[in-house]
């Protein structure tokens, strides 16, 4: 996974990267890049600073410092050696690059009549390591099904950050997309529906020029980099999607959006950051769609905890239906 991001970064950077042991490489998370800080990145559910050497340490003292030209460096490559051209991205705080990475920013911000303009002097580096895992929405998906209408319930994915959301609603486009309905029946009546993803950060889909990287499924179109209201609404006067996957909503008009993807008869899959259940119903536009009882389906990504089931699914009261213990 490591490849793809390889060739942004400084020399100095790479090199201490491309020493550490081959197991660590493939399950890296996160790599945090902080000027004259430790170098530091997130691992098999564990955070190390990293050394000039490459090694794996707890100090910092010990712990390699990015330089500001490393830092500086960094930017240059990240867009492309035109921050004028990422002007939007570097106003709402992250990058996305190719392979559906994410590289959070954090900077001097510069003010405009109150609202973020821009952040300069970025300081702060967040990559986030995107990985598409295809499968693990399998066990869900029988939980999900809808045989009323044969189709998937209205689901909204909850979970902090870090618990694979966007890896588990990307392979949820693609089963949807593809007919694969966990076991549940394969006929003509089951085929695949069309899927629509508005994939405002670029990271459920990986589009290179508009072409997906990721696989998504064989009826499955994509809006990239497309702010999520807008594209709904885009996709349903146009692409007449049966099934519209969003990730991260919580804005208001992201509500009003849905609302009308539901009067359409379409189907909705979103996320939405959260501890849990009711964690979600403090957020104003969540709380207003939960009471409404939009979403028919509930899916709680939990932090694993020895053997405990990694998710569950809850319906539209928010009663448990499964995994049964």
């Amino acid at each position: 996974m490591l490849d793809s991001i390889m060739n942004l970064m400084p020399h100095s950077l790479r090199w201490i990267l491309a020493q550490l042991p081959d197991d660590v490489q493939a399950s890296i998370e996160e790599i945090r890049v902080r000027e004259l800080r430790p170098l530091e990145i997130s691992y098999q559910d564990r955070y190390a600073f990293l050394s000039e050497r490459g090694g794996l340490v707890n100090q910092e003292a010990q712990s390699y410092k990015p330089t500001s030209q490393d830092c500086l460096a960094l930017l240059e490559q990240l867009t492309n050696h035109s921050l004028y051209t990422y002007e939007e991205e570097l106003r709402r705080g992250f990058i996305t690059i190719a392979g559906g990475h994410r590289v959070g920013l954090a900077g001097r911000t510069v003010l405009d009549q109150g609202q973020v303009k821009q952040i300069r002097d970025v300081s702060s580096f967040n990559i986030r390591i995107a990985r598409d895992i295809q499968g693990v929405g399998k066990t869900i998906m029988p939980y999900l099904f809808d045989p009323a209408v044969r189709s998937i319930h209205h689901t909204l994915i909850i979970s902090p950050p870090q618990q694979g959301k966007t890896t588990l609603v990307r392979d949820l486009a693609r089963l949807v997309s593809r007919g694969d309905w966990g076991g549940i029946g394969s006929t003509t009546a089951l085929a695949g529906r069309k899927v629509g993803i508005v994939d405002e950060r670029s990271e459920l889909a990986a589009c290179v020029k508009g072409v997906p990287r990721f696989d998504l499924g064989p009826r499955t179109d994509i809006l990239d980099g497309c702010p999520k209201a807008e594209g709904m609404m885009m996709m349903i006067r146009s692409l007449s999607p049966e099934v519209l996957v969003v990730d991260e909503i919580g804005r208001p008009e992201d509500g009003a959006a849905i609302h009308e993807a539901l009067h359409a008869g379409i189907r909705m899959i979103a996320t939405a950051h959260g501890a849990d259940y009711e964690d979600a119903r403090l957020r104003p536009v969540l709380k207003h769609l939960m009471e409404e009882g939009v979403f028919t389906r509930y899916v709680i990504l939990d932090r694993r905890k020895g053997r405990l089931a990694p998710f569950r699914v809850l319906d539209r009261q928010g009663k448990q239906l499964g995994p049964q213990k």
